[in-house]
C-alpha cells in the first residue's frame, strides 16, 4: 500500500494528517492516484473553508448541494431522518476524510442525508464541477476520482455488511475497537443513532461488554 508521512493508506480510511496545511483538500486527493495531479491552482481558486459550530448543518436532506466536503478539524455526521422523526447516523467524518451525497452529484440530483456538525468544526468545500472538468482534461485525475468512488463504495459496503449481519452489541463492539479515537470523542446518543439503537440499549450493550 502507498504511504503518506508514515501512514498506510487504508482502502476505507484516508490517513490523518498530522501536519494539515491551509489546503486539506489537496493533501487529502493527492494520496487518491499515488502520483501527481497537474493543475492544483484550479482546486486552490475553487475551495472554500467553512466553519461551523456544534448543531450546525452543512446541508439537509433533498438540497441540490454538488459539493465535496474534506473535514480539517471536528466531526461532522451524516444522518438519515424518518418520516416518524427518528435519526439514523449514516456515517461520521473526522479529520483526514472527505463526503458527499453521491445523488447530489448527478447533475440536477438532491442530497439523500443531512449534514451536521458534532462539535465545532472546520471544513474545506469544493465543487464537483471542478473535479470533473479536471478529470476531463488529466488521466490522472481521472484515476484519483476513481480511486475516491472506490473508496466510498468500500465504506459504504462494509457499513451495510455491519448493518445486515452484525447484532447490536456486534455493532458497538466493532465500532470502538475499528475506530477508537473517534468513539472517545462522541456522545452516547452518537454512538446509539450509528449503531441503531436507542440509548437506553446502548447503556446495556456497554454494561454487557464491561
Amino acid at each position: 500500500m502507498p504511504r503518506v508521512q508514515g501512514h498506510v493508506i487504508n482502502p476505507g480510511y484516508l490517513a490523518v494528517i498530522n501536519n494539515p496545511t491551509p489546503l486539506i483538500a489537496k493533501m487529502v486527493l493527492e494520496q487518491l492516484p499515488s502520483e501527481i495531479l497537474p493543475d492544483w491552482h484550479k482546486v486552490d481558486a475553487a475551495v472554500r473553508v467553512k466553519h461551523v459550530r456544534a448543531g450546525d448543518f452543512l446541508f439537509r436532506v433533498e438540497e441540490q448541494h454538488p459539493v465535496v466536503y474534506f473535514v480539517k478539524h471536528g466531526i461532522i455526521k451524516m444522518v438519515y431522518e424518518t418520516m416518524d422523526g427518528k435519526a439514523w447516523i449514516k456515517a461520521f467524518a473526522e479529520e483526514g476524510r472527505f463526503f458527499a451525497s453521491l445523488t447530489a452529484l448527478e447533475t440536477n440530483g438532491h442530497t439523500s442525508f443531512s449534514a451536521y456538525a458534532v462539535c465545532n468544526a472546520t471544513v474545506e468545500q469544493l465543487p464537483y464541477k471542478v473535479l470533473l472538468e479536471l478529470a476531463d482534461t488529466h488521466p490522472a485525475w481521472q484515476r484519483a476520482l476513481r480511486r475516491a468512488f472506490e473508496i466510498y463504495g468500500f465504506r459504504k459496503e462494509t457499513r451495510e455488511k455491519e448493518l445486515l449481519t452484525l447484532s447490536p452489541e456486534e455493532r458497538y463492539v466493532h465500532f470502538i475497537k475499528d475506530r477508537e479515537r473517534l468513539a472517545e470523542r462522541l456522545a452516547d446518543k452518537d454512538i446509539a443513532g450509528y449503531i441503531r439503537v436507542t440509548p437506553v440499549a446502548l447503556s446495556r450493550i456497554k454494561r454487557r461488554v464491561r
